[in-house]
């Protein structure tokens, strides 16, 4: 049987109680308070192996208590707890020193795990668990035990130079989270370098990554600092890493196993330290059972893997993402807005196949095309109406074709502002908003097949490349 004196601090009687069943079964001794002076005291006359304690209690939050308790016994192990599930709760949680955050409501049996495994732990290697400065802002929103995994998981990942590999459907926010690791790391006064690999043309990516030098090829008329130079000290952000050359991965391969690289055209190896995170929206194992990308490349890029969740598999945080959107539209300058819960309902119900960043984009459209003060269910109804893309066969005497469904739709939309007019242009506004759906149907229906696709649309296929490329339309080739 485990051993062990375990403190417990929670306002809450029902979770001691729960706390103290559990953790006596388990075979500790448990003392238990509901204030933050009772356990500091227990801590300074050197009581408890273990302290478990909430946030926020009547007398003390557990963050300010965490500093004091960490130098008085820099070895006692601290696990926090909080209903406050954001991702700021659990960075602040391993700024201060904490052994481990969990997020109300916990799995007993994790905490037991937890509890083990601290205890049995080195003293030395939890002493050596050093704090950071707190950081302002909140990058990451939402409650969901999906992201509450994901907050947990980064909260580790900050203190470390662990090359990490971000995978998601496009738009759940994987620059977001590259972001955040950066910002809140060992690293962050070092720069953050972005670079998409689907942006750039192909036979530019090792000139974009590595540099080059004067001459190196035409039009190389002087030396160019790569983007792993422009990241000395920082993070390197590599986006949409299934769309990297073959050739271009071997040299990558050659920086994560050696740390260095030669710029195009260059002889003299030059030594690199920066961070490696890399994402993609793309089946890497399928990539590389059709022979486009390194197998031995994947395992290292592949070192913590991180997937984030389609908006569609975490709708409980739809409420709180659509206040975050509108707080920063009101920050920018739209009017403010507030949203009825059958709103909330029907956003909860779509399936979001642009993710979060289809949720930002309708939220601006709101806060700054709507007039009126509370966004109605009757409106949440209307933006997320998708428009037929051919003709349905007419009732006799109706004429319910395209055109006169759009004409209906944008009667609405003027009606909305009464005598007032919309703000300027609604010309591209609503030509964006008709290109996005147009261009994915041509694309499905063509089976991802570009020169198809835009023999269909009638477009240039260079004009459809950078089309798919500024709406980020995600391009699913099939076999079939």
């Amino acid at each position: 049987m485990p051993s062990g004196n375990i403190l417990v601090a929670d306002d809450d009687a029902a979770i001691r109680t729960v706390l103290n069943q559990a953790l006596s079964r388990a075979g500790y001794e448990v003392r238990l308070t509901s204030n933050a002076a009772t356990l500091w005291r227990w801590v300074a006359q050197g009581e408890g192996d273990l302290v478990i304690t909430d946030v926020v209690m009547p007398d003390e939050n557990a963050f300010d208590l965490l500093p004091r308790i960490k130098k008085l016994r820099p070895d006692l192990p601290v696990i926090v707890m909080s209903a406050q599930n954001t991702f700021m709760t659990a960075i602040r949680a391993s700024e201060r020193g904490a052994y481990e955050y969990l997020p109300k409501p916990f799995d007993l049996k994790e905490l037991i795990t937890i509890v083990g495994r601290a205890l049995a732990e080195p003293k030395q290697k939890r002493a050596d668990k050093d704090g950071q400065p707190d950081q302002e802002g909140i990058p990451l929103v939402g409650r969901s035990p999906a992201m509450q995994d994901i907050y947990r998981v980064l909260a580790r990942l900050m203190q470390t130079d662990l090359t990490v590999m971000i995978t998601g459907e496009s738009g759940t926010g994987k620059e977001l989270v590259a972001r955040a690791l950066h910002d809140y790391g060992k690293r962050r006064n070092g720069p953050f370098v972005a670079i998409n690999m689907a942006a750039i043309p192909r036979d530019l990516i090792e000139s974009e990554l590595f540099g080059h030098e004067k001459g190196a090829f035409t039009g190389a008329a002087s030396r160019s600092a790569g983007r792993f130079e422009q990241a000395e000290g920082g993070t390197l952000f590599l986006d949409e890493i299934g769309d990297m050359p073959m050739d271009a991965q071997t040299r990558l391969l050659r920086v994560l196993q050696q740390g260095e690289y030669t710029t195009v055209g260059g002889r003299t190896p030059i030594k690199t330290d920066v961070r490696i995170v890399a994402a993609t929206n793309k089946d890497l194992r399928q990539l590389i059972n059709q022979g486009l990308f390194r197998e031995d490349l994947y395992f290292r890029l592949n070192v913590v893997p991180i997937r984030l969740p389609p908006l569609r598999e975490r709708s409980e945080d739809i409420p709180d993402l659509v206040r975050h959107f509108f707080s920063l539209a009101e920050k920018e300058g739209l009017p403010a807005k507030q949203i009825e819960q059958a709103a909330l309902d029907k956003l909860r119900r779509y399936r979001w196949p642009g993710n979060i960043r289809e949720l930002e984009n309708l939220i601006r459209r709101l806060a700054a095309l709507y007039p009126q003060d509370v966004i109605t269910g009757g409106v949440i109804e209307q933006e997320l109406a998708q428009p037929t893309l051919v003709n349905e066969p007419q009732e006799k005497g109706g004429d319910e074709g395209l055109s006169h469904s759009v004409e209906k739709h944008l009667t609405a939309y003027f009606d909305e502002f009464g005598d007032n007019l919309p703000p300027p242009g609604l010309y591209h506004r609503i030509l964006r908003e008709v290109e996005y759906p147009l261009i994915s149907a041509a694309l499905a229906a063509t089976r991802g097949n570009q020169i198809k696709a835009a023999e269909l649309l009638g477009v240039n296929r260079n004009t459809l490349r950078k089309k798919i490329r500024d709406l980020d339309i995600q391009v699913i080739r099939s076999s079939r």
